[in-house]
């Protein structure tokens, strides 16, 4: 594999069922921690159809309500199985799907409320986004 010379643009999906609670999967990329599904933008590829793809990929759901959370830089971080320099772009949508296809990329799934997803073992960029997304609609 050849190094990498640019920052990976990235998407990431805080999805909430109807019930409010929000999907989380466990992946062994991110040391077994949970995180949100999401992935690479592939080139010619606009943002949100990056994220509707990713998360169809990973996990089954069509999402919708798609909207901007933050965006957030990882440099280089052990958190992450690869040592890459990424740039994720995150986003809170909805879904009503209810039936949950994992691929290769996760082992476990759980719908949670959003404070019950602070205690779960997340990794370091899940919290933050969600930190941001519970600063956002004031809990």
């Amino acid at each position: 594999m050849a190094e990498q010379q640019y920052p990976e643009p990235t998407v990431g999906a805080l999805i909430f069922n109807s019930d409010g609670d929000l999907f989380l999967m466990r992946s062994h990329k991110w040391h077994d921690k949970y995180v949100v599904p999401g992935g690479h933008i592939e080139l010619g590829e606009r943002i949100e159809d990056a994220l509707r793809r990713e998360v169809k990929e990973e996990t089954g759901l069509d999402v919708y309500d798609i909207d901007l959370l933050c965006i957030q830089e990882f440099i280089y971080d052990d958190n992450f199985w690869e040592n890459k320099h990424f740039i994720f772009f995150d986003y809170v949508c909805k879904t009503i799907s209810t039936k949950v296809t994992l691929n290769d990329e996760a082992h476990e799934y759980t719908w949670v409320s959003l404070q019950e997803a602070l205690e779960l073992p997340i990794d370091p960029y899940t919290k933050s986004a969600l930190e941001k997304h519970i600063e956002r609609i004031g809990n």
